[in-house]
């Protein structure tokens, strides 16, 4: 008989670690969050949104037009604006930033971690590009990773024996 996790006893936790639904909660206490609608509205109004999902994500489920597509390993130096490696976008700590992620919860840390870096105007949207799909706010695609080709007849090179 396989053991999984779900059959496991829980290991005890470290001394002073939190579990990741009470970093989530700290995360999200921080932020102003906004709805799919809000977040829209604001990016109209000039707040930068940046979707944090991996390329085949953004493939498999679609694209907010005019987002910016900053995978999240490196968010924080992307939008730190005393880093090299800075967008130009990051021209100080008062840019209003809105991270998207699929449905809601790797953006609230990111979002988090980007008031940690002194972007205090950074939040997320309430359920992510699955709730601003549903929302019926301007996405693109999904687009296939792997254009499907109709075969081709063998070309004849001239090698070939008949």
């Amino acid at each position: 008989m396989q053991v999984t996790a779900e059959h496991r006893p829980a290991p005890v936790p470290p001394p002073g670690s939190r579990g990741i639904d009470e970093i989530l909660a700290a995360a999200r206490a921080q932020l102003h969050r906004l709805d799919p609608e809000r977040a829209h509205l604001a990016c109209r109004a000039g707040a930068l949104l940046v979707d944090i999902r991996p390329a085949a994500q953004r493939a498999a489920h679609g694209v907010v037009p005019g987002s910016l597509a900053i995978e999240r390993n490196v968010l924080e130096w992307r939008f730190d604006p005393r880093c090299p490696a800075r967008l130009p976008q990051a021209v100080d700590y008062d840019v209003p930033v809105i991270i998207l992620c699929q449905e809601g919860y790797t953006s609230s840390l990111a979002a988090a971690a980007l008031q940690d870096v002194g972007l205090h105007r950074a939040t997320d949207v309430i359920g992510g590009f699955a709730a601003w799909r549903i929302a019926g706010l301007p996405a693109l695609g999904p687009t296939p990773l792997h254009r499907a080709t109709p075969l081709a007849p063998p070309v004849n090179t001239g090698w070939a024996r008949r």
